[in-house]
């Protein structure tokens, strides 16, 4: 299978059509929508098994919402993000269980290494309600739906497997629907931290780096499981790529007749620099030294967004 070493199904789809010259791909269909100048929605919807293997997706529904600025985004802009963000996860969460029925809000990650911290810091702002409504039920709506929220760790600080973790707690509290947050790995610089992908296909752990775990979805739980991504890293090779491109984008603008940029240009270089990058252990996992700010905001697109959407 093509070597897409990205995690979101938009840029899976590019990349090959891209490589294999077609204007479609049969069993994937997709649709764009522009909400403002820096807000972007694309779906892309996985039909059969010829779409599956293309990709190397699951077949299901895969939202991916693009943000611009975000580093500089200020409260109202942030706020637009997460109206948009609810209004997509609601559509899943609604197409999958009733109105009342209780969710868990799982943030998977490290919360004491930035790029990975994510799903542990958007827990601790997730409005959990299900201890309310059991224990002072006069104080709620009757309308209020349970919701739980929980950071399980890492395996290399717990010695337990996510999976297993997440098993017991579904066989005990039996929830009717996970949320899952997890950091994904993109082949695009400005996705960092400025991407959601939101899908129903659940999620395997680690997968953006190279670290796979147990897969967490319906098949292994047994309960519908929607896996919320957020880029947070791209390999050095993706970041040489990407530069490459900026500057052989200059050459063209200086030397536009030149035949061999042009040619350069059209294609994909990772895994040429990939290949001279492996050999001295240079192909590192990088991300932006604008990382703080830039998790701060994504946690509150992406809070904000679960809890108007519960």
């Amino acid at each position: 299978m093509y070597n897409f070493r990205t995690d979101l199904a938009m840029e899976r789809t590019s990349m090959y059509k891209r490589a294999n010259k077609l204007e479609n791909i049969d069993g994937i269909e997709t649709q764009d929508e522009e909400i403002d100048k820096n807000i972007k929605v694309n779906i892309v919807n996985i039909t059969n098994k010829n779409g599956e293997e293309a990709i190397g997706k699951k077949m299901g529904v895969y939202v991916t919402i693009d943000f611009k600025n975000l580093k500089i985004a200020d409260d109202d802009e942030i706020q637009k993000g997460s109206e948009v963000l609810s209004r997509e996860l609601k559509k899943i969460i609604d197409a999958h269980i009733q109105n009342k029925d209780d969710i868990m809000v799982v943030g998977l990650g490290n919360i004491y290494v930035t790029p990975d911290s994510l799903g542990p810091k958007v827990i601790n702002e997730i409005d959990v309600t299900r201890h309310i409504i059991k224990y002072l039920p006069q104080y709620v709506d009757e309308n209020t739906r349970p919701v739980t929220a929980i950071s399980p760790g890492v395996l290399g600080t717990t010695g337990i497997e996510t999976y297993e973790i997440l098993k017991g707690i579904v066989d005990n509290v039996k929830p009717k629907l996970l949320i899952v947050i997890d950091a994904l790995s993109s082949r695009s610089i400005e996705r960092i931290s400025s991407t959601i992908q939101i899908s129903d296909t659940g999620i395997v752990p680690g997968a953006g780096v190279g670290n796979t775990r147990q897969e967490i979805s319906e098949e292994t739980l047994g309960i519908p499981v929607i896996a919320m991504g957020i880029p947070t890293v791209v390999e050095s090779a993706v970041l040489v790529n990407d530069c490459l491109d900026l500057l052989i984008q200059k050459l063209q603008n200086e030397a536009k007749s030149n035949v061999f940029l042009n040619q350069l240009k059209e294609e994909d270089n990772y895994e040429k620099i990939k290949d001279v990058l492996n050999p001295q252990d240079y192909n590192m996992i990088v991300t932006p030294k604008e990382i703080d700010d830039l998790i701060e905001n994504m946690k509150d697109v992406v809070a904000r967004g679960i809890n108007m959407s519960l």
